[in-house]
């Protein structure tokens, strides 16, 4: 691979870091909103959202892991994850 192709790999790889590290906060903060409902709403729909909300960027920062990891293992491409 040539140094101009790696070097835009790795330049996406970090935009790909920080959506991650982004979808990290995102969810952090969607379970301290959950951990900090009321009891009265806690088996509510506002509580069923924010799990699915919570479940659904654990899968999606799992992608990106993934992805990171893959095209980390390109040669001459580096990231720091």
């Amino acid at each position: 691979m040539n140094k101009k192709r790696a070097s835009r790999i790795t330049e996406a790889l970090q935009m790909i870091v920080i959506a991650k590290d982004e979808l990290e906060i995102c969810r952090d903060e969607e379970q301290e909103y959950l951990d900090n409902m009321p009891e009265n709403l806690q088996g509510g729909d506002k509580a069923i959202a924010a799990e699915e909300t919570i479940n659904t960027l654990d899968d999606a920062i799992s992608g990106l892991e993934e992805a990171v990891e893959a095209c980390g293992e390109i040669e001459g491409v580096s990231v720091d994850v």
